[in-house]
């Protein structure tokens, strides 16, 4: 069959990597991709969000299955317009509609709906312009720390965690009076803090049942001892090792069920990945956030470990048809630690040659933010540029593997954290 993949960054590239093992597969077309992607099938340069120019390009390469990766066209209803379009509607699809999306899309809407479904997340108000000056008192006296979250889609920079009330009270004015993410923070959710462990459970729903991935935790601060600003994720373990089956059992029973019922009860077909982040305090998870897709880099990790055929589970997936699938996972653990460019998070420049990458072994290189230049020569085009994924026994192990590989791929500015997995090590 052949399969259109939507993204360019390193989960993308981990899904083009695990689809093209399927026997299949015959052919996978990557838009845009990225220099990684274009080992295992043919880019093509469409943006995201031009639904129109996707649907032309499915129907003249007869694609049977379109995957979204990234979450902005599907909170922008690329599922929807799909489905609407009669020559278009019969292609099978993986990700949510608009509806199901907004899971990731409204934090407010996530919220209304984990307290409806009765499913343990932290204690919650929300504020807009109308209500701004409830809002600021209300975190003048907020217990500490407080977290101010944008309601909407902010990539990944719109979650705030402060120690301060007046600096609470500065921030929230500035997050809805001068639209400090823009849009997405027209609405604010004020949040008490969740004192734990953070960890992801990924699920595959075809509507009604349902297959659990891989747990991971991913590390988001750029510096060593989840220290200094957040970023996209420096690196990526799996599994958990706490997340043994009686802790999955919990996560299972109190968050999956219900929100995999809370959906049907919506009237909400969701196909596709939830993403669950959740915290775990004294033993207990509870959500801190829903994603309507697979995260990055826990992509990295969670999808190597997969044994069976993914394209299989997601056809199946597609056609309702999950609990036919069966889901074979390695009982080996993997460690991604990713490559990122000097000045990330903040300012960095582009264009560093790359070089290095023929002399890893014993890991799997994927692309995040790199580019050909006019000369073919392979060059950073990102903040995040390379994710390295290895395999071992245990997370140490694989964590050695990986920051010895890193050691060997040189560009100017490269930097890595070397305490991927720290807790568990």
């Amino acid at each position: 069959m052949n399969v259109l993949l939507l993204g360019s960054g390193g989960r993308e590239h981990a899904f083009a990597y695990k689809l093209t093992q399927s026997k299949h597969c015959k052919q996978l077309f990557i838009a845009p991709g990225n220099p990684g992607t274009a080992k295992h099938g043919i880019n093509v340069n469409i943006k995201l969000n031009d639904f129109e120019e996707l649907g032309k390009f499915c129907m003249q390469q007869n694609i049977s299955l379109l995957i979204v990766g990234p979450e902005e066209p599907l909170v922008n209803g690329i599922r929807d317009f799909f489905e609407a379009d009669k020559n278009l509607a019969n292609i099978k699809f993986i990700g949510p509609g608009k509806l199901g999306a907004q899971l990731e899309g409204s934090k407010d809407f996530s919220k209304d709906f984990m307290i409806k479904y009765k499913i343990p997340t932290a204690n919650y108000k929300t504020f807009t312009s109308e209500n701004l000056h409830d809002g600021m008192e209300y975190v003048k006296k907020h217990s500490l720390p407080v977290v101010l979250k944008a309601d909407g889609l902010a990539a990944g920079k719109g979650v705030l965690i402060l120690n301060d009330n007046e600096v609470a009270v500065n921030e929230i004015r500035a997050m809805i009076e001068n639209k400090k993410f823009g849009n997405a923070s027209d609405k604010v959710v004020v949040e008490e803090y969740l004192n734990g462990i953070e960890l992801s459970v990924f699920v595959l729903s075809d509507g009604t049942n349902y297959k659990i991935l891989p747990t991971a935790k991913d590390y988001k601060r750029i510096g060593e001892n989840d220290s200094g600003l957040n970023t996209g994720g420096m690196g990526a373990v799996s599994p958990v090792p706490f997340a043994d089956e009686a802790y999955l059992k919990k996560v299972d029973e109190r968050i999956i069920k219900p929100t995999i019922e809370g959906l049907k009860n919506e009237n909400i077909n969701y196909v596709g990945f939830i993403f669950i982040g959740l915290m775990s305090v004294n033993g207990e998870p509870f959500v801190i956030e829903y994603n309507c897709r697979m995260g990055d880099p826990e992509t990295e990790v969670v999808l190597p470990l997969i044994k069976s055929d993914l394209l299989e589970m997601l056809v199946a997936c597609a056609d309702g048809k999950l609990d036919e699938y069966e889901l074979l996972i390695d009982d080996l653990a993997a460690a991604t630690v990713m490559l990122v460019s000097a000045g990330y998070p903040g300012d960095y420049e582009k264009g560093k040659q790359i070089i290095g990458i023929d002399d890893i072994q014993n890991s799997q290189l994927f692309h995040a933010g790199t580019q050909l230049n006019e000369n073919g020569e392979l060059c950073t085009n990102g903040g995040r540029v390379m994710a390295i994924t290895s395999f071992g026994k245990n997370i140490n192990e694989a964590v050695s593997v990986s920051i010895n590989n890193a050691k060997l791929i040189q560009y100017e500015g490269k930097y890595f954290r070397k305490d991927i997995g720290f807790e568990f090590l």
